[in-house]
């Protein structure tokens, strides 16, 4: 991996005003330097020419390529949460609050292809950087608080079955978002279709949104079968 010292040495103090747009200019240089090479193909030189500074001066801001890496992973997630509405869905109706959660979310998976990319990126690298972050973790307390909300709403209305855990939940519907996204290349080609054309996406966030209200919908008779006939599947065949 590149590393690099800080500069040693005093620096000049730069006004606020020029520190920020500086600091801006090569956060969206290095967002798009990590999603096209990763972190270990990522140069900070490459970096500096994109956003036209001085090398040294992003060692000043950030202390190393990881530290600017893990900077561009809590925008990324910090993104997401915002786009998701969560606290603006609590108060609704459980079911229009949680098709509208459900649409946010993914929405800006196809709005935010990068996104997609540092995750996976992320993944690769078990979410090492990831797990240096104090503030990531965080961003999620009020979207697990806005569905459980939700759930509760819904299970005291009759509107939606019980038992829902939160976090599985939102497993699903991001799952459903995202891999249909991040395989788009591969199974566009295998189904031939063009999996992330603007009629196509609507087809499939239409889908996702009834998938999800459907299970949470889902009557206890029919929710009963299914788990009877996952039981006998899972059993051995005599031979």
């Amino acid at each position: 991996m590149e590393h690099s010292p800080r500069p040693q040495g005093g620096s000049r103090h730069k006004p606020v005003r020029n520190s920020e747009a500086s600091q801006a200019k090569i956060l969206e240089a290095a967002r798009a330097e990590f999603v096209t090479h990763g972190l270990t193909g990522a140069r900070v030189d490459r970096i500096a020419d994109q956003a036209g500074v001085n090398k040294n001066l992003i060692y000043h801001y950030f202390k190393s390529k990881e530290e600017l890496y893990l900077r561009i992973l809590e925008g990324i997630y910090s993104d997401m949460r915002e786009h998701q509405r969560d606290l603006e869905v609590r108060d609704l109706p459980p079911i229009e609050g949680m098709r509208a959660l459900v649409a946010h979310t993914f929405d800006h998976f196809v709005a935010t292809p990068e996104l997609i990319r540092l995750m996976s990126i992320e993944n690769i690298h078990y979410a090492h950087y990831l797990k240096q972050s104090k503030v990531v973790k965080s961003l999620y307390i009020p979207l697990l608080q806005t569905l459980k909300t939700l759930l509760a709403r819904g299970q005291q209305e009759g509107s939606f079955r019980a038992n829902v855990d939160p976090v599985d939940l939102y497993l699903s519907i991001s799952a459903l978002a995202y891999f249909h996204l991040s395989n788009r290349y591969t199974l566009s080609w295998i189904f031939n279709q063009k999996l992330d054309s603007p009629k196509r996406l609507a087809e499939r966030r239409a889908h996702v949104v009834e998938m999800v209200l459907g299970y949470l919908q889902g009557n206890s008779a029919a929710l009963a079968g299914s788990k009877q006939t996952t039981r006998r599947s899972s059993r051995p065949k005599d031979r």
